[in-house]
């Protein structure tokens, strides 16, 4: 179906969402936006949206109320929302999806941002959706069964992909990059995922970022990877990690604090430290100088 076949509240929203994102053109992702129904992975109604301080019920079981560039709440309790639009067409847009790729979506949540994943790899692509909540997986397999071009694995996505991908997008934070998404990303592949540190009130964590910002890492060779940070972020934060080494969190403060990130370029990998970096631990640290 052409774009101007899809329903007219949804053209409107497609064209918003790229707008906000900042997006003059892609004609692919804007198809996707208006494409993919959104009340069709966010449950029934009453739908809850978070203000960023509290979520509030809608006062409408209209789906047209679903396309603003809000968050919707799927587990409440637990923070766990379908995002922000602009945020991940933003994501997306970086990341630059082609038709017959191999994308891992990493966190998929509910399955909206999968299926629309799905529109841009295309039948000719694959997309593996790895979702770490056993009920969440079950209803992402199920919401996304109309796309044959999708695969639904329940995990922990921190260990997938298991293979070379084209594209790893994950939509959690962590506080640096796990090896199996470094390792498993083809020469020419591109990652995005939120880098930070977590939030913590009362000695206890809160399940969210303190800070962290959406880091593009992209392999030029087979040893050399570009890297660059997109844009602050206030995202969920992993689950079911193990802690952190001593002193990573303190340090990845400081180097926020620092507000040098913007000039950030590689990533080091399995290499000793350099002079010149953002960032650096023994086998991992990002770097000031080009890749």
């Amino acid at each position: 179906m052409a774009f101007e076949d899809e329903p007219a509240h949804r053209q409107i929203y497609a064209r918003q969402i790229l707008a906000k994102a900042g997006i003059a053109r892609n004609d692919r992702l804007l198809g996707a936006f208006a494409k993919v129904p959104r009340e069709d992975f966010v449950g029934p109604p009453p739908w809850v949206y978070n203000d960023f301080r509290n979520y509030r019920e809608m006062a409408s079981a209209d789906p047209v109320v679903l396309y603003q560039d809000v968050l919707i709440g799927l587990d409440t309790k637990r923070g766990v929302n379908n995002g922000m639009p602009s945020l991940h067409a933003a994501g997306l847009d970086a990341l630059g999806v082609r038709e017959g790729e191999t994308v891992v979506h990493l966190g998929a949540g509910a399955g909206y941002y999968t299926a629309i994943i799905a529109e841009l790899a295309g039948p000719s692509g694959r997309v593996i959706a790895i979702e770490y909540d056993e009920a969440l997986a079950a209803r992402v397999r199920k919401s996304l069964s109309v796309y044959p071009n999708v695969e639904v694995v329940q995990g922990d996505a921190t260990e997938w992909p298991k293979e070379d991908v084209d594209v790893a997008y994950a939509n959690f934070a962590l506080d640096h990059p796990p090896a199996a998404w470094i390792d498993n990303l083809a020469i020419g592949g591109r990652l995005l995922f939120p880098l930070g540190i977590p939030a913590v009130e009362n000695g206890r964590p809160t399940g969210f970022t303190r800070r962290a910002g959406f880091l593009m890492i992209d392999r030029r060779r087979a040893e050399s990877f570009g890297a660059k940070f997109l844009q602050p972020v206030s995202f969920v934060w992993a689950e079911g990690q193990e802690p952190a080494p001593g002193g990573r969190h303190e340090a990845l403060a400081e180097a926020f604090r620092s507000r040098r990130g913007y000039q950030v370029r590689s990533l080091r990998w399995r290499k000793p430290p350099g002079e010149n970096e953002w960032y650096a631990e023994e086998d991992w640290g990002l770097s000031f100088e080009e890749a």
